[in-house]
């Protein structure tokens, strides 16, 4: 990457015009319609939910962003020499705040040649992708816009990659899905590539529930947010006022269950999908999960789809670590 010259991003395109409103709705039918309700995590993401997941991570309560922020500075030099490679993939990137650590390692030892950010946001990837073009003279970026669940298997195979997956995203998997997506992975390496995965790690109870039953009502503001997205976009007529955040410890799956408990009995109309729903006092819609794991596990599940760890590094606190994995 030795030149001055601020080369012009470019873009692949995976996400059709209606795709939102398309993949909305189907998740919406899918997932209201069935018993236990539950809602797909993405739609917590709208503008108004990524503002307040920001204010999330700025939380005296909330340790993971800091933490793996520290660790990413800590280690980046390493990851840069271990993993070989010469370009760098980071899925669900939005901005890239965190990434510039991983950029400005290879870039020292004048290893990157191009950057592969994907995120669903194509406006939000455009911009980060003209800030790290002008940051980084000569680097290539090639921006992707798709969802990385979907459409991990047109990510362009170019040099040797580190495939980042940064933010314990893959916390908000179920066991099935975190498979699948570890053999999607798999399948995606090449012998010479390696996935550097983020993970919020196994800790006191308390430590993990403060964070998402904070004092400030941030997280319960931003799990509601979503009945928001579903009035908005789905011509919906859910009462917010009816529901309350609950943020809850499930020790069988060693994880923080996100739900709301409807306060009352309700009915709710969804327009645009013809759905009528009835929804009893106490009743709850599970919005999110968040899986905090232990090295044990991530290499059985590893295993399971052909995976193997090759390094790991932890937060000073013990709070989350990035691991290192590669194809078996």
């Amino acid at each position: 990457m030795t030149s001055d010259t601020i080369a012009e991003p470019t873009f692949d395109r995976h996400l059709s015009d209606d795709w939102r409103e398309q993949a909305l709705l189907a998740d919406v039918t899918a997932g209201l319609g069935s018993l236990p309700r539950r809602l797909t995590p993405r739609w917590l993401y709208d503008d108004r939910g990524s503002e307040l997941y920001s204010e999330i991570t700025r939380l005296p309560e909330y340790y993971l962003t800091e933490a793996e922020r520290a660790v990413l500075h800590r280690a980046a030099d390493e990851i840069v020499e271990l993993s070989g490679a010469d370009t760098l993939i980071e899925l669900g990137s939005g901005t890239s705040d965190k990434t510039t650590t991983l950029l400005d390692a290879f870039a020292a030892v004048d290893r990157l040649e191009r950057f592969v950010p994907l995120d669903v946001s194509e406006q939000t990837l455009r911009d980060a992708a003209a800030e790290l073009a002008e940051r980084y003279p000569g680097l290539r970026v090639h921006g992707v816009i798709g969802d990385f669940v979907e459409h991990l298997a047109v990510v362009p195979h170019e040099g040797v990659p580190l495939l980042a997956f940064l933010g314990s995203t893959i916390g908000n998997f179920y066991p099935a899905e975190r498979a699948a997506f570890f053999r999607a992975v798999a399948g995606w390496l090449p012998d010479d590539g390696h996935l550097l995965l983020g993970v919020d790690l196994v800790k006191p109870i308390d430590r993990i529930m403060a964070a998402y039953n904070d004092e400030a009502g941030v997280t319960a503001a931003f799990t509601l947010n979503v009945l928001e997205v579903i009035n908005r976009e789905l011509d919906a007529d859910f009462d917010l006022s009816a529901f309350e955040h609950v943020g809850m410890w499930d020790p069988n799956h060693s994880r923080v269950d996100l739900r709301l408990r409807s306060l009352r009995d309700q009915h709710v109309t969804i327009e645009r999908t013809g759905m009528q729903l009835d929804i009893a006092e106490d009743e709850e819609i599970r919005a999110e999960i968040s899986t905090k794991f232990t090295f044990r596990q991530l290499d059985v599940e590893f295993a399971a789809a052909g995976l193997e760890a090759v390094r790991a590094w932890n937060s000073d606190g013990g709070e989350g670590a990035l691991v290192m994995g590669r194809r078996v």
